[in-house]
């Protein structure tokens, strides 16, 4: 794909979404924590949303700011290029959630473009549940300068890599993991769904959901160094460097970093073989 030069609207800048209401039901947790192969007892009864169901009450908000940013030509040069989720208390069923978004920054890369989104998460009472980072990255886009502010880093020390890990966990993308991931997540793209669109897009076939890899990963730390409790997991963040696709055997790697203030630090990634499909992965545990 050729390099386009783009400008993007540094107006579009800080300007939040309208609000969006979400519902949480036990059917609902249940159903993402079913679509994701998560073992967690407790997020396949629906008492408590894993950590990645966040995303679920913020789908419909948190793109719309990208809209204020970006020309609509280039938006299909999208992809996911991190996420970093910040939880305050955990979702659980009967809450009432009002989500709303912004973008808050942009830059140009030698591969492309990124525009950060923040996303707040509320209840109905106005109590912070989580606040959420999405880098939306577009290929081979020269936006050629940079405006606002960054995400929060979270960065891999590759040395950690030298080591062996402190903890492993296994996960399978099953073959029908993209079609049960579609409604329990509400996301709809069809290069998850529909072969001859992702070959059209130049793909060998359709590829998996980043965020259900990333919903594979969390349970995995969470069972590995958490006593599987999403109630101690204050802060998890990945960078979507390689694609998935169903058939997939995974493995999430986690190394600990250190403690200080009553949280304990651990860096991750997820392979496939030899390949990296998660980098930069960073968890937060209270202890």
């Amino acid at each position: 794909m050729s390099s386009a030069t783009v400008e993007f609207n540094e107006a579009g800048l800080n300007t939040w979404s309208d609000e969006e209401t979400f519902e949480v039901t036990r059917e609902r947790i249940a159903e993402y924590a079913a679509a994701t192969n998560d073992p967690i007892a407790a997020h396949l009864k629906g008492d408590v949303a894993p950590p990645v169901f966040a995303i679920v009450p913020v789908f419909e908000a948190m793109m719309m700011p990208v809209i204020d940013v970006a020309p609509m030509n280039i938006f299909g040069r999208v992809v996911h290029g991190e996420q970093d989720f910040h939880f305050h208390r955990p979702i659980r069923p009967g809450d009432k959630l009002v989500a709303r978004a912004r973008a808050i920054g942009f830059e140009g890369k030698d591969n492309g473009s990124t525009i950060t989104i923040h996303i707040e998460t509320r209840s109905e009472a106005g109590e912070l549940v989580n606040e959420q980072y999405l880098t939306a990255f577009f290929r081979n886009v020269d936006v050629g300068r940079q405006a606002g502010a960054a995400a929060p880093a979270h960065r891999f020390d590759k040395a950690l890599a030298e080591q062996p890990p402190l903890a492993t966990a296994a996960a399978h993308v099953d073959a029908d993991q993209t079609y049960r991931y579609s409604p329990a997540s509400g996301d709809p793209v069809p290069l998850h769904l529909d072969e001859q669109v992702a070959k059209d897009a130049g793909l060998p076939g359709i590829i998996a959901h980043g965020l259900c890899t990333m919903a594979m990963s969390s349970w995995g730390v969470l069972s590995q160094v958490a006593g599987a409790d999403v109630g101690k997991l204050r802060r998890y963040a990945v960078r979507f460097s390689k694609l998935v696709f169903p058939g997939d055997d995974l493995e999430t790697q986690i190394w600990k970093v250190g403690s200080a203030n009553g949280i304990t630090t651990y860096a991750f990634r997820t392979v496939r073989g030899e390949d990296t499909v998660l980098s930069d992965g960073l968890a937060e545990i209270a202890h």
